[in-house]
């Protein structure tokens, strides 16, 4: 089993949740609930991984809060 860290975003004119898998061409999707947007990465992903494993262009560190005063 492989795990892929996805951004998750929700785009304030459709509402739909977006995610994309940093550094993996392609791995991107949206969905109108959490659960759908999850299934829909789980099937584009299965579809890449097709092709061979991928060599991701970078890797997912986490996000950070940065303060302005």
């Amino acid at each position: 089993m492989r795990v892929y860290s996805a951004v998750i975003e929700r785009c304030p004119q459709t509402r739909l949740f977006v995610g994309f898998v940093p550094g993996f061409p392609g791995a991107h999707s949206q969905g109108e609930t959490l659960d759908e947007l999850n299934r829909n990465l789980e099937e584009v992903i299965g579809m890449l991984l097709e092709d061979g494993e991928p060599e991701l262009e970078s890797e997912f560190v986490g996000v950070q809060n940065v303060a302005i005063a």
